[in-house]
Formats: structure tokens, sequence, C-alpha cells
């Protein structure tokens, strides 16, 4: 999978996209990460990409020219999205829909924004990473960047773990828990020192509703709400009545 980032910032960009697990897979080359300056598509000295706008008001924005000519100077994989707070916004049912396909293209906006030009005639579609703004675009770019490469096959070395992560299926994901057994009092719930494989899936299906019933109700509501199924299990587990924490029948010791 091919993704291109176009920015007045690239060292920002590449840096991060260079680190971590996300790096260690650029460089084995299970994803191909192309970072563009949008400079190369200024022609004057001082390689300008905005200006003041038109009819008045704070700020610069983004102008055409360069943008155009940065991108049509590359001819980068397609679609090809501007990056803004009147996007699509970008969950994780589009960061599978976007790791399923050859590639795509972000170009971050700047200052107050890009020329109108560019979202008509340029790009193919306008993302946003939530309701509230940022300085630029750049950050949106390594979150959606992220979010899509961990799910491209040989990116995660176990790639069970995106498959069971949060929203995979509508639910945030159950908690997790790790040595010592017993950590000041607390305990690792039996089910999951059991070794029973089914009944572990089980408790794991069931501590997610319910923490997705507490933290994140919507979450729940967009799925249709509980079934009937879903309620016994609940009810099976200890977890009909939430209480503190939303993960157990008694949490009521926890900081």
């Amino acid at each position: 999978m091919r993704a291109e980032v176009f920015t007045i910032f690239p060292d920002l960009v590449g840096s991060w996209c260079g680190s971590g697990l996300l790096g260690k897979a650029w460089r084995a080359r299970a994803v191909d990460i192309v970072v563009h300056d949008l400079r190369q598509g200024a022609d004057d000295p001082h390689r300008s990409v905005d200006d003041s706008p038109f009819g008045g008001g704070a700020g610069m924005v983004l102008a055409p020219g360069p943008v155009f000519a940065a991108v049509e100077a590359v001819a980068p994989v397609r679609p090809l999205y501007l990056l803004g707070p009147g996007g699509r916004r970008f969950d994780q049912a589009m960061a599978r829909e976007l790791a399923a396909g050859q590639g795509f293209s972000l170009l971050c906006g700047r200052y107050e924004g890009v020329d109108e030009r560019v979202a008509e005639h340029l790009v193919d579609g306008e993302l946003s990473i939530g309701d509230y703004v940022l300085a630029g675009g750049e950050a949106a770019a390594v979150v959606i960047v992220e979010a899509v490469a961990r799910l491209v096959p040989g990116v995660m070395g176990n790639f069970a773990s995106a498959e069971e992560e949060s929203f995979s299926d509508g639910l945030l994901e159950y908690p997790q828990y790790t040595r010592p057994a017993q950590f000041r009092g607390w305990a690792v719930p039996e089910v999951l020192l059991s070794g029973h494989h089914s009944r572990v899936a089980r408790w794991r299906l069931a501590a997610a509703l319910a923490r997705t019933l507490e933290r994140r109700p919507e979450l729940i509501a967009a799925r249709g709400g509980i079934s009937a199924d879903e309620q016994a299990l609940l009810a099976e587990y200890g977890f009909d009545q939430l209480t503190c924490g939303g993960y157990g029948p008694d949490r009521s010791d926890r900081p």
C-alpha cells in the first residue's frame, strides 16, 4: 500500500512516519510512504505557498498555484484527500476501506485554509479526524497514515491484534491484564487464568460490551442496541449491573 502526503513541513511528517512500528514497516517495504514538499510547486525565489485572502480577513491562505503544481508534478496515487474540519469523519471503517486499496494521498492544509479551487478541482474529497481546529493537517495526516498502515498485512507482527482492537466491530476493546495476577490486592479476572479459550473469548466480548455501554453508549446505539443474546452474555459474567469502570460486578476498590 502506498501513502503520499503533501505538506509544507515534510520533515515533520517524515520523522513521525519513520519512527516506531510504522517506520519499521516503511523500511521493510510493507508500506510505501512518500512525503512531498508543497514548496516544490512555488515559482518565486522565496518559495511562497500562501497569500492574503480576497475580501480581507486575518491570516493567510494556501494559494492554488503551488498546490496544483506540486500535485501535478508527481501524479500521486488516488484518491487524494484534503485534510480539513469540513470533511468526511475518518474512522476505523474508513481505515479498513483505505487499507484494502492500493493507496491514497493526503493534502495538508495550513494557515487559514486552502484556496477553494483546490477543493473543487484538484482533490477527490475531504477528510477530518474530529471537530476541532489544528494549526495544519500534518497531525491529521500521521493519524490517518498510521491507522491505515497498521491494518496492512505484514505491518503488525500479530495481525490478530488489529482485528481485536477498539472499533473493529463497533465496540471498544476489552480490558487487558498482564503479570502479576495479584497487584496491591487487585486480582486479574479468574477466567483469564483458566486457559479455556472459548470462555476467555466470551468474557472478552462481554467486557467489551460493558465498557462500550458505559463509556461510549452512542456506539452501542449505532449497532442497533444490545441484543437478547448479548444481554444474557452480560449477565453471565456479572456485567449486567455496570459499576465503577464497567469492567465487572465489583470495582468499588478501584482507585
